[in-house]
């Protein structure tokens, strides 16, 4: 199955993101200074999908709210096509872990909050464009319905109709299938591949998930576990379009195998001195045979 979103034309191209040796720390209730992310640097390349896979907990969602410009790292840099970021802004989107749809709008209000913001447009053109998005994602029968009408995939459908009007430079995606059934979750995998696709706006995903981050991106970033920094980057040699019967392939098995073991490296060092290294050990070498 692939999906034909229509959409090729984007006004404003992508861009390309720079993160340059940035870390960032917070206080505990004790008064102590905790390192989240420690000298961490990546590029998000212009048209490409990268991958941030790592460890629970280990600040990517942190890395993601810096891009967004939610608020700035302590030290090191994180600009947009060579512009450094200070702050929001619609270049920069981003698709959050749960549903961030406003539950008192429609789904058609939501997918125009942004546009009507911006106010570079007329209003009916506005909702003509939203529309016409709609409709293309599956969503054209239920834009006068609210989030809570909605199931899980078409949620996220409505999100990123929501961030895709306003033809962002930069898509961020903080693992916004967590929590979705597998065959929703599997789904949306391919509506994603495919909307990427089609546009090439160039996106940064979240994912805990080494199938799904090999699946969709055109390089993983792996990064270590708390304090979070970049331990090795992974070029995904899969060709595109992407299908999902590549994942039977020896080249995806090689990607595969290769992102287990830096990920298992770090899990190591990470509870060395717990006694769990052999949990760990065991557990990664039954999913090698697998």
């Amino acid at each position: 199955m692939t999906f034909d979103f229509g959409i090729a034309h984007r006004k404003h191209g992508s861009g390309e993101i720079t993160v340059d040796d940035i870390s960032y720390s917070v206080g505990d209730r004790e008064g102590n200074v905790v390192e989240l992310i420690d000298r961490c640097s990546f590029h998000g390349e212009r048209g490409l999908f990268t991958a941030l896979v790592g460890p629970s907990g280990c600040g990517k969602t942190t890395i993601m709210n810096m891009i967004a410009g939610y608020f700035a790292p302590d030290r090191g840099t994180i600009s947009l096509d060579g512009v450094k970021i200070a702050g929001p802004g619609w270049e920069r989107l981003m698709v959050f872990q749960e549903t961030a749809l406003f539950p008192w709008m429609t789904t058609l209000d939501n997918v125009i909050y942004g546009p009507m913001v911006r106010a570079e447009k007329p209003l009916r053109q506005i909702k003509q464009d939203a529309s016409a998005l709609l409709q293309k994602f599956g969503l054209g029968e239920f834009g006068d319905r609210y989030p809570r009408e909605l199931s899980g995939g078409m949620q996220r459908r409505g999100e990123l109709a929501r961030a895709l009007i306003n033809d962002p430079l930069v898509l961020l995606m903080d693992e916004p299938f967590r929590g979705l059934d597998a065959m929703t979750r599997q789904l949306m995998q391919k509506y994603l591949v495919d909307l990427f696709e089609e546009t090439r706006t160039t996106t940064i995903f979240v994912t805990s998930e080494i199938d799904e981050a090999i699946f969709l991106a055109d390089r993983l970033v792996i990064l270590s576990g708390s304090p979070a920094k970049v331990v090795s980057v992974i070029e995904v040699t899969l060709p595109r379009p992407r299908n999902f019967e590549m994942l039977s392939s020896p080249v995806y098995a090689g990607i595969k195998e290769r992102a287990l073991e830096i990920l298992y490296a770090e899990a190591v060092a990470a509870f060395a001195g717990h006694g769990v290294t052999s949990d760990l050990k065991e557990s990664f070498e039954r999913r090698r045979v697998v």
